[in-house]
């Protein structure tokens, strides 16, 4: 399984004053579903951060995403390994397969492939 990207999922209560803050750093939209946002770096797109109001798709808010190129792979790891799944693992709309698990401190890690 390779890592493709790590990416931190920070929570806005306003993602328009957010995004503008982070362009002030080169940081350019690459996508918006309104309540999610993603900002990339134009000379280092893996070097990105994802804005959201609440992740409209699951209960629970992750702290980070682990892009990887077999998210299938890598449920099967956790599940196997024991970890807590708390967003089991789907097709969500926007293209992506995902699932959330719980990392021994407590912290929600979003684990994603793109379709």
């Amino acid at each position: 399984m390779t890592i493709r990207r790590v990416v931190p999922d920070l929570t806005s209560e306003d993602l328009d004053k957010c995004r503008e803050f982070y362009a002030r750093l080169g940081f350019e939209e690459v996508m918006n579903l309104g309540w999610v946002i993603n900002l990339a770096s134009p000379s280092n797109p893996t070097a990105q951060i994802i804005l959201m109001t609440a992740d409209r798709a699951a209960d629970v808010q992750p702290d980070f995403s682990v892009e990887v190129d077999d998210v299938d792979a890598a449920y099967a790891a956790m599940v196997d390994s024991g970890a807590e799944i708390v967003h089991d693992i789907r097709d969500e709309p926007w293209g992506v397969r995902r699932f959330f698990a719980v990392d021994p401190d407590g912290r929600i890690v979003n684990v994603v492939s793109h379709r």
